[in-house]
């Protein structure tokens, strides 16, 4: 039986001009892929907690669900305005805590002064009107009119998403996600770039990855798994954006001591 020999293994700047730069196009395909699954991934988990913008409690509102208290609520509660009396504040609270007399109470003439349209209008538009100007005033958020109002009034509860959901998108992205990194390893350990290096930044990524699966399931009964989503998700994702780019440059950049008829 005659021994095996060991081949060395392949390196891509061996590979003919035009295999690299394909090798090379379809990468960054795949990383300008993963980009826009990012953005959608925003747009899809944006707003769940009535707050403009991607933040922690619209994730964890998908995986755990969470209680959204009414921002205006929280705000009176912390004694922002500084300089508003207990009497009013206590008359606002009242007001936003029984949603039953929200639209009806708002500007009800009866309660003259006493009117929530009123003791906004005098406590909080210098701050909070569409033209408000200086150095306090905040005019992204508007308390002109109720309409303006009722979406800050609200408190919310944020349900999880249903078992059967988190099931079939796992299976889904999962073996994709787990096989991309594996092949982007496999080539990135072709390249110039320290095989270590590779297998390192490789093996982050499969532990994130790993990680953010995991803790789709364990965050429904403990929500501090939000932390492993997305510190799992981050991990995989620059794991992934960084052995593209090694790829991408071994492929562009030229081998040193190259024949011109290598480049057929």
């Amino acid at each position: 039986m005659s021994k095996a020999t060991n081949s060395p293994m392949p390196r891509l700047c061996q590979l003919p001009l035009l295999v690299r730069w394909s090798v090379a196009v379809l990468t960054l395909v795949l990383l300008g892929g993963y980009v826009v699954s990012g953005i959608h991934m925003a747009w899809h988990y944006d707003n769940r907690d009535g707050v403009e913008g991607l933040t922690l409690d619209d994730i964890r509102g998908h995986y755990h669900g969470v209680s959204v208290p009414s921002p205006l609520i929280d705000a009176l509660e912390a004694g922002h305005p500084e300089d508003l009396p207990d009497r009013e504040r206590s008359l606002l609270l009242d007001w936003l805590n029984d949603p039953t007399i929200l639209a009806m109470s708002f500007d009800d003439f009866d309660l003259g002064d006493d009117a929530p349209a009123e003791l906004i209008a005098v406590n909080c538009l210098s701050c909070h009107a569409r033209n408000a100007t200086g150095p306090d005033a905040y005019p992204e958020m508007p308390l002109e009119y109720f309409d303006d109002i009722q979406p800050l009034a609200i408190s919310r509860e944020i349900n999880p998403t249903t078992t059967d959901i988190i099931a079939m998108s796992q299976h889904t992205h999962a073996p994709v996600m787990a096989v991309i990194l594996l092949v982007l390893g496999l080539v990135g350990v072709m390249t110039r770039a320290p095989k270590a290096l590779v297998g390192l930044i490789t093996l982050i990524g499969a532990i994130g990855l790993g990680a953010d699966m995991a803790a789709w399931w364990l965050a429904r009964q403990n929500d501090t798994w939000v932390y492993a989503i997305v510190g799992g998700g981050f991990a995989y994702s620059a794991a992934t954006g960084l052995v593209g780019l090694i790829i991408v440059l071994d492929c562009l950049i030229p081998a040193f001591g190259r024949s011109s008829g290598d480049e057929a």
